[in-house]
C-alpha cells in the first residue's frame, strides 16, 4: 500500500520549509506556511505559541517537543525576561543566527540583517561535543538527517546556518536578506536607536532598537571597538571543495579527521617526491562537498610557482597580484588525490559565493581578536547595548577547530549580557560581567569546560568549570561607557574627576578621625594625621592612632612615610621635616602622592593581588637588601656573585629608604634629587671632589675609578680622566662580548637538547600510531570475524 502525503496545504508547506536546502527556498516556504496558517511573522510575542496551535501535523509536534524543552529553562523566565527589549542582530552566520534564537527565547523582538541573499559557505566545520548536543537539542536532526551520524563530527557551514534559520524563524526572528547595515543612527526627536541600511528604503530600517549584537564577521568592526592583531610564525593554509557526487565510490573513500607530519613522516615524504608538494599537515572531511584543509610549506609552493615572487611581508607574499590561481587550484587537486589514493573520480571543484572555484589560501597564524567584548552608548538620554560575536569578536585558529565552539560559547554569554540588561541591572555591571567572561574565552577547550552538557544553557555557571563574574569590576569598564559630552552625566563624571574626586576619597576615608580635617592637599595633610588615618583606615593593624601626637608632626610623617614605603612600595616625595614645616607645599607633589596610595590600597586589597602592586613590593624589598651588600665594581659584580648579606637585628627597617645620595649617603627625595652616572644625588651634593664649586649636568669629567666628579677645568687632567674612562668602556665592552658568546654557547646547547627530545618525541609518535593501527586492524578483524559467525 502507497504511502499518502499530507493532505493539508500547510503540512506540505511544513516539508517543503524543513526539506528546502537553499536561504531562497526557507524563507519563501515560511512565508507560504505563515500565509496558509493566517499567521503575522511580525507578531513576535504570540507568533510561535500560534503557529504550534495552528500546524496540529504529527512531523512537526516532535520539533515543538524539543523547542518547547529548551524555552521551559528557568532562564529565560517563560519567555518574559526581555519583553521590553528590541535587539537587532547583523550577520546570519552560525553565531549571529545562534544569539538569535535565544534572544527570542528570552522574550525579546529580533530582528536579523543578512548583505547575502544565499548561504554559499563550504568549508566544514569541526564541532566540539557540546556543540553536538546543543544543536541535537534544537531539532539539527528534523531539518538534516545526516547530522552528525556515527562517529562524525563536523558539518559545512552551509548546512549549519540553513538549520539555525529554520529554527530562528519558527521561534518569530524576523530575518532579512540583501541588507547592507552601513552604521548606527543616533537618536533624535523621538526617534531612539535605528540602522543605517541599503536600500535606504527597507523596513528594517524604521526598526528602533535598545540592543545591538554584531556577528558580521572577522573584518567587520562597529566604531567603538578595537582589534588587535596576534601573528605568530608564518603558516600558509589552503582550503578546497570538491563536487560530491555522493556514488558509491565516493562513499567508500575514508575520511583523514587529521595527518600532521610528525606522526607521519613517510606519508609526507612520499607526497614531496611523487607531485613536489611538501605540506605539514591535511585534513580531509565529507559533506556537502570534499572538503580539505592543508598546511603548506612557502618553499614548495613557490617552487611549484603557485606564489610569484618571496616576499618577507605575508600580506604581499599571499596578495592576489603574486598568486598564480591555476597553479593553487593544481596544488590543492594533486594534493587531493595523492590523500585520498586516487580514489576520488573526477575531482572537481564546487564553486563559491562568487562562482568561481572553491579554493583559497590564506596566512593563518595572522588572527585578529576585539580588545573588548561590548560597549554600552548613550545618546539623548537612551541607551544603546552593544556586543560582538563571532570572528568579529575572536578569530579563530583553524587547525584546533575552536571557531563554531567557542562562537557559540560567546553567543551564550552576549546572550546571558542581554538578559542582565533586561532584568534592569546598572549598566556598568552588565559590561562588567561581560568582559568577566571574555577573559575565559581563549582559554576553553572541551577538556576544561563542563561535562554535563544537558545542563548546559545561557547562564555561565553552567558551562565554564571556574567562573568568576566579578573578576573585572565597574570602575575597570567605565571606558566602555560612551556618553555624550553635553548629557549631564558625562557633566558629573567631569566635575568629579582628577583631583577632586581624589580629594572626596580622602575626605572619605578621613571621617571620624579626631584632628583630621582634610579640605586641601596642603595645610590638611602637614601634621601626618591625616595620613596615618588614611593607612588605619584600610590597615588598621599598622598604626595606632591613639599613640599619635597632633604636635609631633615630624614622627608622625616619618611614620606614614615608613609605612607606606615598606607595605606598598611608595617611595616618599620629601623629607618628614619638610612636610612639617615647609610654608608653602606643592600642590601638584601631594595630589601625585595621594594617587599612589590610593592606587595602592585599591590594588593590595582586592580579591585578584595587582601585578604592580607585587613589582612595587618586590623593587623595594630588592633595593633593601642592595644597601646592606658590600659595594663592588659594576664588572666584578656580573661576573663573581657574591652572597647578600642580613641586615642586623636592631638595624630600624622602617626607617631605610629606597634611594640614598651617593655622596652624603642620606635619604634623597624626588623633589630634590638629581642623577648622574647611574647615581641618585642631592643637588648641593653635587660638587667638584677638588675645588667645592657645585657642578652642572654635562660640564663635569666623571673619574670611574675614584667615583670622583670634577671641573674639566685642566686639559691634561682632563685627557686623563678621559682616556680612564675609554679603558673602563673597552673593559666593560669585553666582559659584554664574553658574556654574549657564554650565553650563545648555552642556547646552542639547549636548542640541540630540544632537538633531541624532539625525534625522540617524533619516533615515539611514529610507533605510538602504528600500535594503534594495529590494533584498530585487530578490532576490525574481530568484527568481520564476529559478524560471520
Amino acid at each position: 500500500m502507497a504511502s499518502q502525503g499530507p493532505v493539508n496545504p500547510s503540512h506540505a508547506t511544513f516539508d517543503l520549509f524543513v526539506q528546502a536546502q537553499t536561504c531562497k527556498d526557507v524563507k519563501h516556504h515560511f512565508t507560504q506556511l505563515c500565509r496558509q496558517l493566517e499567521i503575522d511573522p511580525e507578531d513576535f510575542g504570540s507568533f510561535y505559541a500560534k503557529l504550534k496551535e495552528r500546524l496540529n501535523y504529527w512531523k512537526a509536534k516532535a520539533l515543538w517537543t524539543k523547542l518547547d524543552k529548551r524555552a521551559s529553562h528557568e532562564d529565560y523566565q517563560q519567555g518574559k525576561v526581555c519583553t521590553k527589549n528590541k535587539c537587532l542582530v547583523l550577520g546570519a552566520g552560525p553565531c549571529g543566527l545562534r544569539v538569535a534564537i535565544e534572544l527570542s527565547l528570552l522574550g525579546a523582538q529580533v530582528v536579523l540583517l543578512e548583505k547575502r541573499e544565499t548561504f554559499s559557505r563550504n568549508n566544514v566545520l569541526h564541532l566540539w561535543p557540546y556543540t553536538i548536543y546543543d544543536l541535537r537539542e534544537l531539532g539539527a536532526k528534523k531539518f538534516y538527517g545526516k547530522f552528525c551520524s556515527g562517529s562524525l563530527d563536523h558539518i559545512s557551514i552551509r548546512q549549519l546556518q540553513l538549520i539555525l534559520l529554520k529554527v530562528a524563524l519558527l521561534l518569530g526572528v524576523e530575518v532579512h536578506t540583501g541588507v547592507e547595515f552601513q552604521g548606527l543612527i543616533e537618536p533624535s526627536g523621538e526617534n531612539g536607536w535605528m540602522a543605517k541600511l541599503q536600500p535606504r528604503s527597507h523596513p528594517a530600517a524604521a526598526f528602533q532598537f535598545d540592543v545591538f549584537i554584531s556577528a558580521g564577521g572577522g573584518r567587520f568592526v562597529p566604531d567603538g571597538f578595537k582589534h588587535k592583531e596576534l601573528r605568530g610564525k608564518l603558516a600558509i593554509g589552503i582550503t578546497a571543495n570538491f563536487i560530491n557526487r555522493h556514488t558509491a565510490a565516493e562513499t567508500q573513500v575514508e575520511e583523514i579527521s587529521g595527518v600532521a607530519r610528525i606522526y607521519n613522516q613517510k606519508f609526507f615524504q612520499e607526497l614531496l617526491n611523487e607531485t613536489g608538494i611538501d605540506l605539514e599537515n591535511i585534513v580531509y572531511y565529507k559533506d556537502d562537498t570534499h572538503y580539505f584543509v592543508m598546511t603548506a610549506k612557502k618553499k614548495s609552493l613557490l617552487k611549484k610557482g603557485v606564489i610569484k615572487q618571496d616576499h618577507n611581508d605575508a600580506e604581499q607574499l599571499l596578495a592576489p597580484a603574486n598568486v598564480d590561481y591555476e597553479a593553487l587550484c593544481n596544488y590543492a587537486c594533486d594534493a587531493a588525490d595523492f590523500s585520498t589514493g586516487g580514489r576520488l573520480p573526477d575531482l572537481q571543484f564546487a564553486q563559491n559565493h562568487a562562482g568561481q572555484r572553491d579554493v583559497a589560501m590564506f596566512d593563518f597564524t595572522c588572527m585578529h581578536r576585539a580588545e573588548n567584548a561590548s560597549l554600552v552608548k548613550e545618546r539623548r538620554g537612551k541607551k544603546l547595548l552593544i556586543g560582538l560575536v563571532g570572528d568579529c569578536l575572536v578569530e579563530p585558529f583553524w587547525p584546533l577547530g575552536t571557531g563554531i565552539a567557542r562562537g557559540f560559547l560567546a553567543a551564550f554569554d552576549a546572550a546571558w549580557m542581554v538578559r542582565s540588561w533586561g532584568n534592569g541591572v546598572p549598566h556598568l555591571k552588565v559590561l562588567a560581567e561581560r568582559e568577566s567572561l571574555y577573559q575565559l574565552l581563549s582559554q576553553t577547550t572541551p577538556e576544561n569546560t563542563s561535562k554535563k552538557y544537558a545542563a548546559y544553557s545561557i547562564d555561565p555557571r553552567t558551562r565554564y568549570q571556574r567562573v568568576n563574574l566579578s573578576s573585572i569590576q565597574t570602575h575597570q569598564v567605565q571606558h566602555l561607557y560612551d556618553v555624550e559630552k553635553t548629557h549631564p552625566s558625562f557633566k558629573k563624571q567631569k566635575e568629579t574627576g582628577g583631583s577632586e574626586e581624589l580629594l572626596k576619597w580622602c575626605q572619605k576615608h578621613t571621617a571620624g578621625y579626631k584632628n583630621v580635617n582634610v579640605k586641601d592637599f596642603t595645610r590638611s595633610w602637614r601634621s601626618g594625621l591625616a595620613l596615618c588615618a588614611l593607612i588605619h583606615h584600610f590597615r588598621p593593624d599598622l598604626i595606632d592612632m591613639s599613640s599619635l601626637d597632633e604636635s609631633n608632626c615630624v614622627h608622625n610623617n616619618q611614620l606614614a612615610f615608613s609605612i607606606l614605603e615598606k607595605e606598598l612600595g611608595i617611595p616618599p616625595v620629601m623629607s618628614p621635616n619638610s612636610l612639617a614645616n615647609t610654608d608653602h607645599i606643592d600642590k601638584l607633589t601631594m595630589v601625585l602622592y595621594l594617587t599612589q596610595i590610593q592606587s595602592g590600597f585599591s590594588l593590595s586589597f582586592s580579591r585578584t593581588q595587582s601585578a604592580v602592586f607585587f613589582l612595587s613590593k618586590l623593587k623595594h624589598n630588592s633595593l633593601q637588601r642592595r644597601k646592606v651588600c658590600p659595594l663592588t665594581s659594576p664588572v666584578s659584580s656580573e661576573l663573581d656573585p657574591v652572597a647578600e648579606v642580613a641586615p642586623e637585628p636592631d638595624t630600624p627597617a622602617l626607617m631605610t629608604n629606597s634611594e640614598e645620595c651617593y655622596f652624603c649617603g642620606e635619604r634623597v627625595y624626588l623633589l630634590e634629587r638629581i642623577s648622574a652616572e647611574g647615581k641618585f644625588f642631592h643637588r648641593t651634593c653635587f660638587t667638584c671632589a677638588r675645588c667645592n664649586i657645585t657642578l652642572r649636568l654635562g660640564g663635569y669629567t666623571f673619574d670611574q675609578d675614584t667615583g670622583d666628579s670634577y671641573v674639566p677645568s685642566d686639559p691634561v687632567e682632563a685627557e686623563k680622566l678621559e682616556f680612564k674612562k675609554m679603558k673602563t668602556l673597552e673593559r666593560r665592552a669585553r666582559m659584554s662580548e664574553l658574556q654574549r658568546f657564554r650565553k650563545a654557547q648555552s642556547i646552542q646547547r639547549r636548542l640541540e637538547e630540544i632537538e633531541v627530545t624532539y625525534k625522540d618525541l617524533e619516533d615515539k609518535g611514529v610507533t605510538l600510531e602504528r600500535t594503534l593501527r594495529g590494533e584498530l586492524l585487530q578490532q576490525h578483524s574481530f568484527v568481520v570475524e564476529e559478524s560471520r559467525c
